[in-house]
């Protein structure tokens, strides 16, 4: 059974940045697509972010240059590093064991909280 549990969410200021965490069990990052996805309040989920069997990364247009997906192989563990963080990227963020899947299992999400 897929386990994942995110954290490191919190609330910053604009311009800020934060490092999400998200830690699997049943499931290896390394060699599969796994993504971040996002929902703000009143809107659907949406993918942010996502790393491929390869390596190679992608990024929704609203965060790109902005957000760095990786992974520790090691530790078995996907991140999300944010910066300059604003208010429209307050939402719960999730991890999932997929680039595209929303309906992919996901952890119970890390709140993100961007002040003005």
């Amino acid at each position: 059974e897929v386990q994942l549990v995110e954290s490191g969410g919190g609330l910053v200021q604009v311009g800020g940045s934060l490092r999400l965490s998200c830690a699997a069990s049943g499931y290896r990052f390394e060699g599969y697509n796994s993504g971040w996805f996002r929902q703000a309040p009143g809107k659907e989920r949406e993918a942010v972010a996502c790393i491929t069997s390869s390596g190679n990364t992608y990024y929704a247009d609203s965060v790109k240059g902005r957000f760095t997906i990786s992974i520790d192989n090691a530790k078995n563990t996907m991140f999300l590093q944010m910066s300059s963080l604003k208010p429209g990227d307050t939402a719960v963020y999730y991890c999932a064991p997929s680039c595209t899947n929303l309906n992919a299992p996901m952890g119970q999400g890390t709140q993100v909280t961007v002040s003005s």
